[in-house]
């Protein structure tokens, strides 16, 4: 029986890979947290990168799921082989997973072109350095699989070579009507969603973004999700000073309260696309036409399936063969036939 090793990072991208895991019964499963090589691995295990999906509250919020949900756990990939390797980032390839067959699955919205990201593409620095906005450079996977024709542009854009790109949609967010009916017991308000930007040392003005909610908001009731890696006690005063009585919710079922909301507003956050295939209206750091242009194909809740109908065609080659131009024509032929998976 083949090994698969799902490499996992936030609580998303370890839902995401354990969707795409129910669908290989026929697979040996094995998730691992996140983890680097080399000078990156070292700095992580000193705990100087724990804002990252590297240590800190991810890698806690992914070993207490993994745990929960039964998963068995190889750390690192190191107790065995694999025959086929799934990741949600490719800002950092492990070495050990080089001579797998991989596949990267495409998480959620990436972050804007910058400055840095240009230097990232055009020196060749390491793709980390720009956050999710490199995701898909490096080349090194096998297939791409992301969440709709809009992404598929981009990423090609970008430089990402057509021919690896599947549009399979995404898990967890290629169903989004049946978040629907849900027990929230709220509904009619303004949603804010905030993000962890400057836990990831990025820029956030965070009192004129509360500011700038209360104009929009015009007097109609707010509710707060924070988001999981942020800190929850300044985020709780800085609310409070602008909206002394909203209820705030440091978890919960995201997709529910935004099911529910008649306003969503967030800054660069992949909520934002929920918000677009469940047709809200959408304040956010994109403009509308490009956010429903990138929002997540829907498709009743396939996406793992076909993601991983792909990771069976691709153990069906030989690895030579595969990384071949006749097992590219092979491959190619294979995602023709998504629709009817």
């Amino acid at each position: 029986m083949p090994n698969a090793l799902f490499i996992c990072g936030s609580l998303n991208q370890t839902r995401i890979m354990h969707s795409i895991s129910t669908q290989l019964a026929e697979v040996d499963c094995y998730f691992t947290p996140f983890y680097a090589d080399g000078i990156v691995g070292l700095v992580s295990r000193l705990g100087w990168l724990d804002f990252s999906i590297l240590g800190g509250q991810h890698r806690r919020s992914t070993q207490k799921y993994l745990i929960d949900q039964g998963l068995r756990m190889d750390y690192e990939g190191k107790s065995r082989s694999y025959d086929l390797v799934f990741t949600c980032t490719d800002l950092i390839i492990q070495r050990n997973i080089l001579k797998s067959r991989l596949i990267l699955v495409q998480e959620g919205i990436t972050d804007p072109e910058t400055w840095l990201y240009r230097l990232v593409r055009y020196l060749k620095l390491p793709r980390y350095l720009a956050n999710t906005a490199a995701t898909g450079l490096s080349d090194a996977y096998d297939l791409f699989c992301v969440a709709s024709p809009g992404y598929r542009d981009l990423f090609i854009r970008k430089g990402v070579r057509r021919e690896k790109i599947a549009v399979t949609g995404i898990p967890n967010f290629d169903d989004v009507n049946s978040y629907r009916n849900n027990p929230f017991p709220y509904s009619g308000y303004v949603l804010v969603t905030t993000t962890s930007l400057r836990e990831t040392l990025k820029p956030d003005d965070r009192m004129g973004f509360l500011r700038k909610t209360r104009q929009l908001a015009d007097g109609k009731p707010v509710i707060f999700k924070l988001h999981p890696n942020e800190n929850f006690e300044r985020a709780e005063r800085e609310i409070r000073r602008i909206f002394p009585d909203a209820p705030i919710f440091r978890d919960g079922n995201t997709a529910h309260m935004v099911a529910n909301c008649d306003l969503l507003v967030t800054q660069h956050s992949t909520v934002s696309l929920l918000g677009a295939a469940l047709g809200k209206p959408v304040i956010t750091d994109l403009d509308a036409g490009t956010l429903k242009r990138l929002a997540p194909i829907q498709n009743g809740g396939s996406s793992a399936r076909r993601i991983a109908y792909l990771g069976r065609q691709l153990l069906q080659m030989p690895l030579v063969e595969l990384r071949s131009a006749k097992g590219r024509r092979a491959i190619r032929r294979k995602l023709r036939l998504l629709d009817a998976v």
